[in-house]
């Protein structure tokens, strides 16, 4: 088990993950950051791969879904793959295409909502963008990451004088009307489209003229903290499911002539169903295997018995218990926060856990030392899903869904226990090593 001054010490390099990926593809930069200095090379889809023994190697897809891996030291067809799948995305609000308007001498950005974030929790916070543009140059067009990281955006609440039930009815937004961005004062003469290009042009260093289309995403810039009479836990945006990416990540670049070719895959576009190009529902994780398949010298059938003997492990955030919302809960699965990694299991396959996969993840956790939690959602209330069914279903892999225990899903700002960062990073690693 994973000893205190160590945990603390995961729970805070999580929090420095998380403030440097404050959008999908800020989170695929950190992660090959973290990659590069553990000795993994890049390859590009578009060039021939070869693959050495014991190699270390990842792809990207779409500049926010990546996909890491170490070569097994066993055959691929008698050891299989080992991989863990998690993503990028979180929810929240997304720029329109043209999204800057007037509105009594104010300036206003149109977002449209990403996912199913809890909009009231956007309400009153200091906001920053960060994302990616697209810039138009001599030989054709850059990607470019920009982060504005100071308070530039704000959605201001209605005064209670105005809204006399908001403690009684919750603060409701109209998705259209009601979610503009407050960005500044227009003078007179000003054009919104204008004054916002002219903004985002100084912070991407370039000409208004330049810039084509951006992905940019608001987000709260008040950076993550332990809290807690003990500092036992953490508090910071897009725990969901950055947590998770942060524990394969960790897990993946410690191992060490692990018998299975180990993989980190993490995906962009879980959020709204990852039916994409780079989400789970495409073809990059079935690519990357084939290939990677195709570089050992697999024909078609020693790639399906790789895959016979493969495990997928679906890393995503699990629901902890609340104790002032005890009517919420499935009474006897109460997941405990600093209690260690979840198993989640849906009889409709809204998780992909059966009983043999939940099993070969209990014996992971012995096998690490870290204790292990079982969930099941309340049957009165719509369950949520994770990329485990969808990816059991493209490769045919025996699948477990697993997570972190955490408090406040989808808001704007999260919490979860410090210990347990530690606990599913030790967990996975001892998938990989078996």
């Amino acid at each position: 088990m994973p000893d205190t001054a160590f945990s603390r010490q995961s729970a805070l390099d999580l929090i420095s993950f998380i403030d440097a990926s404050p959008s999908p593809w800020h989170a695929v930069a950190s992660a090959e950051q973290r990659l590069q200095a553990a000795g993994f090379a890049r390859l590009e889809e578009g060039a021939r791969w070869a693959l050495a023994p014991g190699g270390r190697y990842y792809a990207v897809r779409g500049g926010a879904s990546l996909i890491a891996f170490v070569v097994g030291a066993r055959p691929l067809a008698e050891a299989g793959f080992r991989i863990v799948g998690a993503h990028t995305d979180s929810p929240g609000l997304r720029l329109k295409p043209l999204p800057a308007s007037a509105g009594e001498g104010l300036l206003r950005l149109g977002v449209e909502v990403y996912g199913g974030p809890i909009l009231a929790s956007f309400a009153d916070r200091d906001l920053g963008l960060a994302g990616r543009v697209i810039l138009r140059t001599a030989g054709g067009t850059e990607a470019r990451l920009l982060d504005l990281r100071r308070p530039l955006l704000r959605l201001p609440n209605l005064a209670i004088h105005m809204n006399r039930e908001v403690n009684e009815q919750g603060l409701k937004f109209d998705k259209q009307t009601e979610l503009p961005l407050l960005l500044g004062l227009l003078g007179e003469d000003e054009k919104p489209g204008a004054r916002w290009r002219a903004l985002l042009a100084e912070a991407a260093r370039c000409d208004a003229a330049e810039l084509l289309s951006w992905e940019l995403a608001a987000y709260d810039v008040q950076p993550g903290s332990l809290w807690g009479a003990d500092g036992e836990f953490i508090a910071s945006r897009q725990l969901d499911n950055l947590a998770s990416c942060h524990a394969a990540l960790s897990a993946l670049t410690v191992v060490d002539a692990a018998p299975a070719t180990c993989v980190a895959a993490l995906f962009d576009h879980e959020e709204v169903g990852s039916e994409s190009a780079a989400g789970a529902g495409g073809s990059f994780i079935t690519d990357v295997l084939a290939r990677i398949g195709f570089a050992a010298g697999l024909d078609d059938e020693d790639r399906r018995r790789a895959l016979a003997r493969s495990f997928f492990i679906s890393a995503d955030m699990a629901h902890a218990y609340h104790p002032n919302f005890p009517a919420a809960y499935e009474p006897d699965h109460k997941v405990k926060v600093n209690g260690g990694p979840v198993i989640k299991t849906n009889a409709n396959q809204r998780y992909a856990t059966g009983a043999e996969t939940a099993a070969r993840f209990m014996a992971a956790c012995e096998a690490a030392g870290v204790p292990c939690q079982q969930y099941a959602h309340r049957g009165n209330l719509g369950c949520g899903s994770t990329i485990g069914p969808i990816v059991a279903a493209r490769l045919g892999i025996p699948t477990v869904d697993v997570g972190s225990p955490m408090w406040a899903m989808h808001s704007a700002r999260e919490s979860a226990g410090a210990l347990d960062p530690a606990y599913m990073a030790a967990a996975l690693a001892a998938v990989f090593a078996g």
